[in-house]
């Protein structure tokens, strides 16, 4: 019977309540600065937290995992709300979250039908430029406002082009606020930080700082945030608009879902489990939709959060439900307190989260890493951060698949065999090896073997090319294993150039499979039975008789 609350149990409690404490201290300044970064506000990404939190851990299929507003997914609802905005000032915002809730009706979709296992076939160089781009994203993002400026509306690459100038006329205040909050991140030390994390002990710090010394200054804060809890938002749609709308909510999803499940695979590690990877996808899409609906920031499984939760002792859902119901405890209770929180404090800390996101590992390794793998993970990483995400991990997939299909390709053609005569290279028996020799050269055996893609079909007929002196072709099928539309496409013409030139073939040997494929594809009713056999000793004393009696 499947478990309602999947790895639900009571014998961690302790341990589940440290690690839901700890994981919600780490995710509030992380809540507020990913608010703040889409252009939603503070209390979106607050909102964010508490919902997916809550329903990814509730519904979800990773028992330890903590999710919420990610690094990756702000990225893109920025991009969401500037466009939609850009189009519709009144309503743009109600139509940007509507995007959120079809991201999360998709994610449950995808769910349902078990896609959970292609997000993983992802190519390694195309996440590692995916991820990549997106630290780089954040961290041109956020310059402007750690020193004292408001981030450009109109996108990554006005925001890029503007940083000159954004630079050399910092906001003192707020630049110095910004400066000592990417120290404290940085220059924290390991064993403390896991006592007291390095991105809350920057908030409360920076907060303090602005307080005394610079209140009334120039440096950008907070404001007024909403407490209570949110309102409810019904979907606003809007016809013109519904094509994009998809398109968005779908990078919303693909992208919540790579996210998570890669995290799920690091909780994975962390706890020596297995995750239910299409209930993960569910639970994070019921998380999504209902975020959506009261206008809380989309979120994933979090990385930082989940081992954060893991090292403290979290091991169930349990952990997760109560990192959400802390955050909405300061939500309902201690809004006033965010009020003086400098922007500038917040980008540091999302400097910092967009440098970890780049996959340095990756990076190092690119002078010796395989040269068509950097090339696929440097062009994705551009075009991620100068066109868009989607764009990019499409050309990233598409030319991954490409490269592997021509390898496959290279790699099936290297088993393709044609032999007119015994040697070491042919798989024969003795008996076999006799009739060959005595036919000299009069039958080709055309020896195939493993899976026979698409990719290899135009090289098998090439190789026919340069062989002309023999009577009757083999057509050996013994130890192949699959075939798809192409290769049988390919064996047809071979039947035809071969019968065009009046030489006779017979198909050999063939599994269930085979067989079921080139009947369906009517390639058997090109040859009478007699030229269809299950043997390749068979058709070899069947093709002699043939030879002798001419």
């Amino acid at each position: 019977m499947t478990q309602l609350i999947h790895g639900l149990h009571f014998k961690n409690i302790r341990g589940d309540i440290f690690g839901g404490v700890t994981a919600a201290v780490v995710a509030l300044p992380l809540a507020l600065a990913f608010g703040v970064a889409s252009g939603a506000g503070a209390i979106a990404g607050l909102y964010g937290a508490i919902i997916v939190g809550f329903f990814a851990a509730l519904f979800g299929g990773t028992p330890s995992q903590v999710s919420g507003p990610t690094g990756p997914m702000t990225v893109v609802m920025t991009a969401i709300i500037i466009d939609y905005l850009g189009k519709f000032p009144e309503s743009g915002m109600a139509i940007a979250f509507t995007v959120v809730v079809m991201g999360g009706l998709l994610q449950i979709l995808m769910g349902v039908l078990k896609l959970g296992r292609y997000i993983n076939l992802v190519p390694f160089p195309v996440l590692s430029g995916f991820m990549s781009g997106i630290g780089v994203i954040i961290i041109i993002l956020q310059l402007a406002p750690l020193v004292g400026h408001t981030t450009t509306k109109e996108g990554i690459f006005a925001a890029f082009q503007n940083l000159p100038g954004v630079l050399s006329s910092p906001v003192i205040d707020a630049a110095i606020l910004g400066m000592i909050t990417l120290f404290i991140v940085y220059l924290w030390p390991p064993k403390l930080n896991k006592l007291f994390p390095s991105q809350l002990l920057a908030l409360i710090v920076g907060t303090a700082l602005y307080m005394i010394f610079f209140r009334g200054g120039d440096a950008k804060v907070l404001g007024v945030i909403p407490t209570g809890i949110p309102a409810l938002h019904m979907p606003s749609f809007n016809v013109e608009l519904l094509v994009d709308m998809f398109k968005s909510a779908f990078v919303l999803s693909t992208l919540g879902a790579i996210d998570s499940l890669l995290t799920s695979l690091v909780a994975d590690n962390k706890t020596r489990t297995h995750h239910d990877s299409d209930r993960e996808l569910i639970g994070q899409g019921i998380g999504n939709t209902i975020a959506g609906l009261f206008w809380g920031l989309p979120g994933a499984g979090a990385t930082m959060r989940t081992v954060v939760n893991i090292r403290a002792g979290g091991e169930t859902p349990t952990s997760g439900m109560l990192h959400s119901l802390l955050l909405l405890a300061i939500v309902l209770g201690a809004g006033s307190l965010a009020e003086n929180i400098p922007h500038a404090v917040l980008a540091g800390i999302l400097i910092k989260v967009g440098i970890d996101i780049i996959d340095w590992e990756y990076l190092k390794r690119t002078m010796t890493a395989p040269r068509v793998d950097v090339v696929i993970m440097m062009v994705v990483l551009l075009i991620t951060v100068f066109i868009d995400l989607i764009t990019a991990v499409g050309v990233g997939v598409v030319a991954a698949s490409l490269i592997l299909v021509q390898r496959l390709t290279n790699l099936q053609l290297e088993q393709v065999k044609l032999i007119t005569e015994p040697g070491e290279e042919a798989p024969l028996s003795v008996e076999e090896a006799e009739i060959m020799a005595d036919l000299k050269g009069k039958v080709l055996l055309f020896h195939l073997s493993g899976p026979i893609s698409f990719g290899a079909a135009k090289g098998m007929t090439r190789q026919l090319s340069g062989v002309e002196e023999y009577k009757i072709m083999l057509l050996d099928m013994s130890d192949v294993h699959m075939i798809d539309t192409t290769s049988c496409k390919a064996i047809e013409d071979i039947i035809h150039d071969q019968l065009a030139t009046d030489r006779e073939i017979y198909l050999i040997g063939f599994n269930d499979n085979v067989y079921d494929v080139l009947k369906r594809m009517d390639v058997l009713q090109l040859l009478d039975k007699t030229h269809v056999v299950w043997s390749r000793i068979e058709a070899l004393r069947s093709a002699q008789l043939k030879l002798q009696a001419t």
